[in-house]
């Protein structure tokens, strides 16, 4: 891979979720990425490898994190390395002699990215979750449903990827850039409450101003609007309208043959049952893809709800090729898009064992001593 992180190294501690889906953002952007597993992991299978998006552009090496020699084969990378991330338990890479201590003093110039959900410090960080707990806890699930409803779990976008792996990428490329002017690394503490509070950040304006703070399924964005939902049409599929200014729901009245006295009442929220009516009423008329043709040119903010791997015959996503195969498996192309600095094709994942993974090592200044020790008391496969 080429991109603007090219020649930018970083050590990826073998975890799940948000740390590798943000070590596949660094990787895509063009940084070699080394991904370590433990030894004893079940080995990368080359049939199956493919489908492991996340995963993709890194190699990855096996090492017995808990033996000394092992231990030191990560010390003797990471002294080279840019960043290291983590998404263990706190205290838990303290355990292994792989927390920042041990590695910043070897490396004053690491970046060293922590992934967790409840943070480094607080009364929970110690414990266990998912992203539904930590989007729970963090405000954003009770919101995030239909009225009369229990709340939806979003898959887990919110915390996971959104709250959490978007908050380390940002997190360790802002102290990449505070280490061009410093000469010194720091620890990146990136917590999917912390991330998923951010998130929410112009919700928390609006519920003080008490325009978004209804029950659930009752304000603007979260299906309580009539002209911001999903409806279903004649053949079982669904469009989405999303016509919030007065512009755009006027060209939405005009494109579903509905009155323009609507225009005067569209924030009523009295009249919003018999709006929503009218609208199901006339959208359960046609098959989805004569609607996607009908509001294909206008303003309207109508879109065809597409299932994932349908998504990519969209004209735009088509157009743009934003969904990509490698390997014969659709997945998302590298974003964002650079003037400069073009991405090259993603590559799968795959192992690095025996003198691969020896000639890896030695590419990035791990000495043969090292790998020779590891490799021959088993700390390295």
């Amino acid at each position: 891979m080429s991109g603007p992180l090219d020649g930018l190294l970083v050590v990826e501690l073998a975890g799940l979720g948000p740390a590798p889906f943000a070590c596949m953002v660094l990787a895509d952007l063009g940084a070699e990425v080394v991904r370590v597993d433990r030894v004893g992991a079940p080995p990368i299978d080359p049939a199956t490898a493919a489908y492991d998006v996340l995963s993709r552009n890194r190699p990855t090496i096996g090492v017995d994190l808990k033996s000394d020699d092992g231990r030191e084969v990560v010390v003797a990378l990471a002294a080279r390395a840019d960043a290291f991330v983590e998404g263990f338990r706190p205290g838990v890479a303290e355990r292994l002699g792989l927390g920042p201590g041990e590695l910043c003093a070897t490396n004053e110039r690491l970046v060293y990215g922590r992934m967790t959900g409840w943070g480094q410090s607080g009364p929970s960080a110690d414990r266990a979750g998912h992203d539904l707990t930590y989007a729970s806890v963090a405000g954003a699930i009770a919101h995030i449903g239909r009225h009369g409803q229990p709340p939806t779990p979003p898959l887990n976008l919110v915390a996971d990827f959104g709250g959490g792996s978007m908050l380390l990428v940002a997190g360790i490329l802002a102290a990449l850039v505070e280490r061009a002017a410093s000469g010194v690394g720091q620890v990146v503490d990136a917590a999917m409450v912390d991330g998923v509070s951010m998130l929410m950040a112009p919700f928390f304006g609006a519920f003080s101003m008490d325009v978004f703070s209804g029950p659930r399924g009752t304000n603007m964005l979260d299906s309580g609007a009539p002209y911001y939902d999903c409806y279903r049409c004649s053949d079982g599929g669904y469009v989405a309208i999303g016509a919030i200014e007065p512009q755009f729901f006027a060209e939405l009245l005009v494109g579903l043959g509905l009155p323009s006295s609507w225009l005067d009442r569209q924030n009523d929220q009295a009249a919003w049952p018999e709006l929503r009516d009218a609208i199901a009423s006339v959208i359960a008329s046609r098959p989805r893809a004569e609607w996607t043709e009908h509001f294909g040119d206008t303003d309207a903010c109508v879109a065809p709800v597409l299932p994932l791997l349908e998504s990519a015959t969209h004209p735009q996503i088509a157009a743009r090729s934003t969904v990509i195969e490698v390997d014969g498996v659709p997945q998302h192309r590298p974003a964002p898009r650079f003037s400069r600095s073009a991405s090259g094709d993603p590559r799968v994942g795959r192992s690095a064992v025996g003198d691969d993974a020896e000639s890896l090592l030695t590419g990035h200044g791990v000495s043969s001593e090292v790998i020779g020790r590891a490799r021959a008391s088993g700390a390295l496969v």
